[in-house]
């Protein structure tokens, strides 16, 4: 989407350069929530909207760059145990300030699956992981907590994923299991960023990291519970524009 057709939409445009401190304390007096999406890259770069949003001091909520895996409750290998860790300590920042917190087709003869394919899995539209954060900008229930988009629909192991397509094309695919040892070596030797995917996908298949902790009232609230209202797309509904 073009930003002519934002400001048709009568989207604001505040310009900020991350490294020009001023410039972002004065795009910044101007919002009550910031949102950060930046990329892999500068997620260790968030410690200056930090420090801008403090010298602000009107920001009732801000949204890290930290989609997808908790961070604080993870089982990754490096690479992408450093990436986490890196979240982490923006975290870390961020509580001691105080500040008040498109895909390729499916595969139709052959998939890879890493580890067992058992543990199970959250799976997202990127639409309603928007939708639910703009939602829990105003929402008390989740100031200063984790949250957690866990729909009970998408909440799915590999294997039962595959076997959802399978099921829509009418035929059975050879499923090629990646035993964590292998993953290991494959992801010591892979480059970058081959080697951070692979090792996202080792915390998610194969140590469960999306799912295997309870979520706790004192740190986390889950949004599909908190917004029944909002109609997410499932992963049963996702496949089927493939099919």
């Amino acid at each position: 989407m073009s930003s002519i057709t934002f400001k048709n939409l009568g989207v604001n445009f505040l310009i900020g350069d991350l490294f020009d401190h001023e410039s972002l304390v004065k795009a910044i007096k101007q919002v009550d929530v910031v949102i950060s999406t930046v990329g892999h890259a500068q997620l260790v770069e968030q410690d200056k909207i930090i420090a801008a949003i403090k010298e602000a001091g009107n920001v009732k909520r801000f949204f890290p760059s930290e989609f997808g895996n908790d961070v604080d409750r993870t089982n990754a290998v490096e690479p992408a145990k450093s990436a986490f860790a890196t979240k982490a300590s923006i975290r870390r920042a961020i509580e001691a300030e105080g500040i008040p917190p498109g895909a390729a087709a499916p595969p139709r003869d052959k998939v890879v699956i890493l580890g067992n394919g058992n543990l199970k899995a959250v799976f997202n539209k990127e639409d309603d992981i928007a939708t639910y954060t703009i939602k829990a900008v105003d929402d008390p229930r989740a100031l200063k907590k984790i949250l957690y988009i866990r729909p009970p629909a998408n909440t799915i192991s590999f294997n039962d994923l595959v076997s959802l397509w399978e099921k829509k094309i009418g035929k059975t695919l050879e499923r090629i299991y990646v035993p964590e040892e292998q993953l290991l070596k494959n992801i010591q030797e892979a480059p970058v960023p081959v080697n951070v995917i692979l090792s996202i996908g080792h915390s998610v298949f194969v140590k469960g990291d999306h799912t295997n902790f309870e979520i706790e009232p004192s740190f986390g609230v889950e949004a599909s519970e908190l917004y029944p209202d909002v109609k997410y797309t499932t992963v049963d509904e996702y496949l089927n524009k493939f099919v």
